[in-house]
């Protein structure tokens, strides 16, 4: 059930995205070669407790760490452990926090060290892609919308783009109706309505769109092991366009 949030609710929705976008920015001081992915894992969660939260994503369906952390092919869902960033890294740092029972949720990829040309070119485009997606918000566009805009700029940059991993509703749980894909048609899916909360989050791949489960039952890696980038902003539907909940 696709759920509109009340004046109350939207601003418990804010503070909880704000906390979410503060973290991302405390994280990023931190995020540079020889940090264990385990030492950001902590270090979020010691952040987000200060703040007067809770990690949404502790528990989640049985998820060991507070945020997920993905390195280079990992798409989304990597489990925090001791392994090192390295300089020419990819790492997606993707973070929820959760005040007085209302959710946000934001995901980013950042560059560790020097990064590739190539690899710089797909945060930059990904990271397009995200407001690409969210130009076609607005109350009384569709849920496809979204995904076109999101799919037609990733084909132009000759990306592959994830469709078994999708965006979603959100609020008093992390994943709500309706989900938000990063492809379809203009005019199709669930219609956009003012006081709806959504998370948008294209994931787009140098290669394949095609991904695989490795064995923990987590973490999604892309078919050919070509790096992956990943961007998410949690949004409030309005008359005339949208409000980012997740701020950095």
């Amino acid at each position: 059930m696709i759920t509109i949030k009340s004046e109350h609710e939207i601003e418990l929705m804010r503070k909880a995205g704000e906390i979410v976008g503060n973290t991302h920015k405390y994280l990023k001081q931190y995020i540079k070669p020889g940090i264990t992915t385990k030492e950001l894992n902590d270090l979020a969660e010691d952040y987000i407790l200060k703040s007067g939260a809770t990690p949404s994503f502790k528990n989640l369906y049985g998820f060991p760490g507070t945020i997920c952390i993905s390195i280079n092919e990992e798409i989304v869902h990597g489990i925090p452990s001791m392994r090192k960033l390295k300089n020419g890294d990819i790492v997606k740092l993707d973070i929820g926090a959760c005040y007085q029972g209302y959710h946000g949720d934001s995901a980013w990829s950042y560059p560790v060290g020097n990064v590739s040309s190539e690899v710089s070119r797909l945060l930059e485009q990904t990271e397009q892609a995200l407001y690409q997606g969210l130009s076609a918000v607005h109350a009384g566009a569709h849920v496809g919308d979204i995904g076109y805009a999101v799919e037609q700029y990733a084909k132009k940059c000759h990306l592959g783009v994830v469709k078994e991993l999708v965006g979603h509703g959100i609020g008093t749980k992390v994943h709500e109706d309706p989900d938000v894909p990063n492809f379809g048609k203009q005019g199709t899916g669930p219609v956009l309505k003012e006081g709806m909360t959504i998370a948008v989050e294209p994931m787009l791949n140098l290669g394949t769109a095609e991904v695989y489960m490795l064995d923990d039952d987590w973490t999604i890696v892309t078919g050919d092991d070509k790096a992956s980038a990943h961007f998410e902003h949690t949004i409030l539907v309005t008359k005339d366009g949208y409000e980012i909940l997740t701020k950095r």
